[in-house]
């Protein structure tokens, strides 16, 4: 059994598909923040302390491309326009709003950067509607 496992074939287009997903799924669940004013107000606060420009307007816009990315990634649909998107959000989030500290206080927002540029380079993959649509062109 023991050999089983370390000698397993692997998918790789299906372990890429899960990456995918799962990340754009929890990517999306904290985008969904965009529908609480509570959640909302905070992050407006939290911009403003920071002396964003346009505190409101970068908020939403923020948790609107973790809402909308994180759906685009679970379709596999435009995939590295997404990741793009998102990385840069995460970037701003872990190096400019949070402190940098990628191994203790900022390591979320770093992690998903990291899932983020990962999608950037490899694209969806096998299983998406991007290789779905642009294999028909």
């Amino acid at each position: 059994m023991f050999k089983k496992l370390l000698t397993a074939e692997v998918n790789p287009d299906a372990c890429l598909a899960l990456l995918r997903i799962i990340s754009g799924l929890v990517i999306m669940i904290h985008g969904f923040g965009i529908f609480n004013s509570g959640h909302m107000e905070g992050n407006i606060a939290w911009l403003s302390d920071l002396h964003f420009p346009l505190p409101v307007f970068m908020a939403y816009l923020g948790k609107g491309a973790e809402l909308i990315g994180g759906i685009f990634l679970i379709l596999g649909l435009l995939t590295r326009i997404a990741a793009a998107v998102l990385v840069i959000n995460m970037g701003v989030i872990a190096f400019i709003m949070g402190s940098g500290h990628v191994f203790t206080d900022d390591e979320l927002p770093f992690l998903l950067l990291v899932l983020f540029v990962f999608l950037l380079f490899t694209g969806a993959g096998k299983y998406s509607l991007d290789r779905w649509l642009w294999k028909r062109f």
